[in-house]
């Protein structure tokens, strides 16, 4: 509680431009949020998703990897998700390789964690037994550079500005999820706490889903925000970011986007990469 009374929501997002893009009515009370005070607490993805494991915020952003071990505490807001359209998490090199050559090598991967779904669809197209080491996504390209990973998995703005470091890709796993199944790969999603009751959590899925239109509505207001945490990225770069993973998926998974999520899932649970099968439910 704060001390007017209302009700503090912490929600957890990534400090990157489509999160600050999505979450700007919100942060910026353009929304009449009634008697729930919403405060934001910015960490990486994969820090969001150990934080939710323990159930520690009340919204947060996750990887849909991740919301498979965190079904029975976090219900899928219906808004909200990430979704790379034929586009999405990179394999990279500073020379040039194929898919073959890399299955051949083996070489040892830079990843951003193990709960991100970048992981999980690495895992479905190279196997189980991928040798990974664990790097803040915003260090993998340096990484890569430095010649400490031969081969990094990069997520966020790095997707768009890595040939300017020279780097050369290996795979777009979004591009390859659809050539296996015809869908969009559901990167990440919001979630939110059950045990807040029903009544709160379907009136954070309207708020949600009000600032996710609200962003959109005012696309230059909420870009110019959203520029705060691009990190450095052309504008126009940013703008192009925003809108690969702030778009229509966002707004509303759609049927298509519902069959996506359950797509990965299922697959990855009978590839034995997840401790059994999960009930997605969407709220909102």
């Amino acid at each position: 509680m704060t001390t007017d009374g209302r009700r503090t929501i912490r929600v957890g997002h990534s400090p990157d431009s489509d999160d600050a893009f999505m979450f700007y009515a919100l942060a910026h009370d353009k929304l009449d949020t009634g008697d729930l005070h919403f405060v934001h607490q910015l960490e990486d993805i994969e820090t969001l998703n150990r934080r939710a494991l323990n159930g520690e915020l009340e919204v947060s952003a996750v990887s849909i990897h991740a919301y498979a071990h965190l079904a029975d505490t976090y219900a899928l807001l219906a808004s909200g998700s990430s979704m790379g359209d034929r586009y999405g998490p990179k394999l990279i090199a500073r020379e040039p390789m194929t898919l073959d050559d890399l299955r051949a090598r083996k070489p040892t991967i830079a990843i951003p964690g193990t709960l991100t779904t970048a992981y999980l669809a690495l895992q479905l197209c190279l196997g189980k037994d991928v040798p990974f080491t664990v790097v803040p996504f915003d260090q993998i390209i340096p990484t890569v550079l430095e010649g400490k990973a031969d081969v990094g998995l990069i997520i966020h703005e790095g997707q768009l500005y890595y040939p300017d470091q020279g780097l050369h890709q290996i795979v777009d796993l979004g591009e390859w999820w659809f050539q296996e199944t015809g869908l969009p790969l559901p990167l990440g999603g919001n979630v939110v706490r059950r045990d807040l009751g029903q009544e709160t959590v379907e009136r954070i899925a309207r708020l949600l889903k009000q600032s996710i239109q609200y962003a959109l509505d005012h696309r230059q207001e909420a870009l110019d925000y959203a520029l705060t945490y691009a990190r450095g990225l052309d504008p126009n770069l940013a703008d192009r970011f925003v809108g690969m993973y702030v778009n229509d998926w966002t707004v509303d998974y759609g049927d298509r986007g519902r069959e996506a999520v359950r797509t990965l899932l299922r697959r990855a649970e009978a590839a034995q990469l997840l401790p059994g099968p999960v009930d997605v439910q969407f709220v909102g």
